[in-house]
């Protein structure tokens, strides 16, 4: 049985981009302001699909409480949850403004006495929560984008201009 040049060629080139062409690596970046320690952080987080270990630790640091310095290792899909968000609202690169990161136990108890609207079980407590707001978008749109993942917890603070969202069972109030 004899190939054609053309068939050849084909085989050859098919063969050859299979074995140097590989998936090309997506990166993933967190950009964050912390509202109450005025830090920036910008940082790749993820390529493809591993998580970089260096890049968790720096996070879990930015989003430490901010009251007591405890830190807690955050859930990392978390991030992922976040520049989902920001994707889906247009806003890919935009720098989110935290309100509330990791929450020792220490920092829930004071805030359940001290406010309203503060779960005694908070996924704060858990690194699995956060909240946030996003310039150039306005709460009520932040809100209704999250719900619309249906991945976690969300939670809507008008008066307070923040968005709850979590990585806990799909949930709003």
């Amino acid at each position: 049985m004899q190939l054609s040049r053309l068939s050849l060629i084909g085989l050859l080139l098919v063969g050859s981009s299979s074995a140097t062409i590989g998936p090309v690596s997506a990166e993933r970046r967190m950009r964050l302001f912390e509202t109450h320690t005025g830090e920036h952080i910008d940082i790749v987080y993820k390529r493809g699909d591993a998580y970089d270990p260096k890049a968790l630790a720096s996070l879990d640091h930015f989003l430490r409480d901010h009251r007591t310095n405890d830190i807690h290792h955050y859930d990392p899909r978390l991030f992922d949850l976040l520049s989902d968000l920001t994707a889906s609202a247009g806003l890919p690169n935009v720098e989110i403004n935290v309100i509330c990161g990791y929450r020792s136990p220490w920092s829930n108890e004071y805030l359940r006495t001290h406010t309203a609207g503060v779960a005694k079980n908070s996924l704060h407590m858990q690194a699995e929560a956060i909240d946030i707001r996003v310039p150039g978008l306005s709460t009520a749109a932040l809100r209704s984008k999250a719900m619309q993942l249906a991945r976690g917890g969300v939670g809507y603070y008008p008066a307070s201009d923040f968005v709850h969202v979590d990585v806990g069972r799909v949930r709003h109030w």
